[in-house]
């Protein structure tokens, strides 16, 4: 990895902006679109069969017929693109240039040096960033792995905009999930969070993360 030199204190800089965030663990919590217009918030949303069983926050469920759930959408977070795009501004990585080339090849030495399956890991920068080293997601996911400010802390990153470091923390983050789980859900937790993953013990019926998991095997197999 490069030497940041003089740029050391700007990348301290993106750091702490990071860690200035308080930033709950994970999503505990996800809204519910219902057929009637209303929006309601839940624990989580569980679809057995024709029926669609509703955790409600503080305890007890509602049973309806899955008819009556038109979508369900985790939780945003607040704050979160505010503080990547202050992240973004802040680091010194953003002024440099990256050729397509030389984002591939970091991918693949550190899918290698992670343990990770090279193609799976180029599937889910694919996806993740379509291989664009500044990307911002509205949530606030940064850079190539999109890695949210809670992974990019987790793993020590100084600058989630540095494709080697956001390589190096999405790709751990990523060996980590699948260390738990399978690939499906250790794909739906780097989406949506392990603790939903949990919560719903497996992929989570966000069309987003269904989405996600289903283009990344698909350009696996």
């Amino acid at each position: 990895m490069r030497n940041p030199g003089p740029l050391r204190h700007i990348a301290g800089g993106v750091l702490a902006v990071l860690a200035s965030l308080a930033w709950p663990s994970l999503a505990s919590a996800d809204l519910v679109k219902l057929s009637n217009g209303r929006t309601l918030r839940v624990e989580s949303c569980v679809f057995d069969g024709p029926v669609v069983v509703l955790r409600l926050l503080g305890g007890g469920e509602v049973q309806a017929s899955r008819d009556l759930v038109v979508e369900v959408i985790p939780e945003t977070m607040p704050r979160g693109r505010g503080v990547a795009i202050q992240a973004l501004a802040e680091s010194p990585a953003a002024s440099q240039s990256w050729s397509r080339e030389i984002i591939h090849a970091l991918i693949d030495r550190y899918a290698r040096e992670r343990g990770v399956d090279p193609r799976l890991a180029h599937a889910v920068v694919r996806v993740e960033s379509n291989y664009q080293p500044l990307a911002v997601s509205p949530r606030g996911a940064m850079g190539l792995m999109q890695i949210m400010p809670v992974v990019a802390r987790e793993y020590g990153v100084q600058d989630p905009f540095d494709p080697e470091q956001n390589l190096d923390a999405g790709l751990r983050h990523l060996r980590r999930l699948l260390g738990r789980f399978d690939v499906r859900r250790a794909l739906a937790a780097y989406n949506a969070g392990e603790s939903v993953v949990v919560r719903y013990g497996g992929v989570p019926p966000y069309r987003e993360t269904q989405s996600y998991v289903q283009r990344i095997l698909a350009a696996v197999r």
